[in-house]
């Protein structure tokens, strides 16, 4: 196993043009009071659900009340981090979705509730309720006054729909240039087992949603936080797109996976041509992570 990255990268990083990016083999709740209030521009948290899932620990063995007090616990430490502008994402599951957004909303400004449709594919299962193939993702603004970026993320209109809406009244319509707004359901599959972004992580999320979150509510140079992370996911989409990180993981396991996902990492910078919209260009660099060895 190769040495996890215990503190963030040393501001040389920084002045080569390079994103910081942090990962700490450290509890957040532990260790919270080390990042400045007010100093966070997005926080992207994916939380043990409270369903027992095994993390190689304990952390996921609550549930009811007592895993509610435990992430009204760390919400109320991660909440003061955040900028004016700052803006909060956390996965969670519908059992206990309602108690989480209630909590929130007396706290932030609730912006969307987003559905992720895993699209899990029809096998049977349970015969006495509906099949559950989805994931609750509540996104929350400190204020009014929220960094919110729609062109990075935007869905291109595909070639026949902007051929039937080729007669003069849409000439020069940004929208049709550079497509929609995504909607508030995100059909994104899991990744299973076979797909060639898995690792060995038992809910990990798709780079896909991760980097919509990122580059939407996080400005350039700006600063995410995600106090669960896990295989890394979130470390990997800053690093792509030039945005400093610090994350937390107490699996040690966990943090040497996210080490070698971030040091594998291409920096991706948007197509300037509009005719291409969202197009990535890519580029190979060596990460901050392998630097530091």
């Amino acid at each position: 196993m190769r040495n996890v990255i215990d503190e963030p990268l040393s501001v040389g990083a920084l002045q080569q043009g390079k994103p910081d990016i942090g990962i700490r083999n450290r509890d957040f709740l532990t260790d919270a009071a080390s990042i400045p209030d007010a100093s966070i521009d997005l926080i992207v948290a994916d939380p043990p659900y409270g369903l027992g899932k095994d993390y190689g620990n304990d952390s996921d063995m609550l549930s009811g009340d007592a895993f509610l007090d435990w992430t009204y616990g760390w919400l109320e430490l991660a909440i003061p981090k955040l900028k004016a502008s700052g803006s909060l994402y956390i996965f969670c599951t519908w059992q206990y979705s309602p108690e989480l957004f209630v909590f929130l909303k007396r706290r932030l400004m609730m912006v969307n509730e987003i559905v992720w449709d895993r699209r899990v594919p029809s096998m049977g299962g349970t015969t006495r309720k509906y099949t559950s193939v989805h994931d609750n993702i509540g996104y929350f603004a400190v204020s009014k006054d929220y960094y919110f970026d729609l062109d990075p993320v935007r869905i291109p209109y595909d070639a026949a729909t902007k051929k039937a809406r080729s007669r003069k009244l849409f000439e020069g319509s940004k929208w049709l240039e550079l497509g929609y707004n995504p909607k508030d359901v995100w059909s994104v599959s899991r990744l299973h087992r076979q797909h060639a972004e898995r690792v060995d992580h038992p809910t990990q999320k798709p780079l896909e949603i991760v980097e919509r979150m990122v580059l939407a509510s996080c400005p350039p140079g700006g600063r995410v936080l995600d106090p669960f992370m896990g295989s890394g996911t979130t470390a990997v989409a800053c690093a792509r797109h030039g945005r400093q990180f610090t994350g937390y993981e107490i699996n040690a396991e966990y943090c040497a996976i996210a080490e070698q996902r971030v040091a594998g990492a291409k920096v991706v910078r948007l197509a300037p041509s509009v005719a291409t919209p969202c197009a990535p260009v890519v580029e190979p660099t060596t990460s901050p992570a392998a630097e530091a060895e």
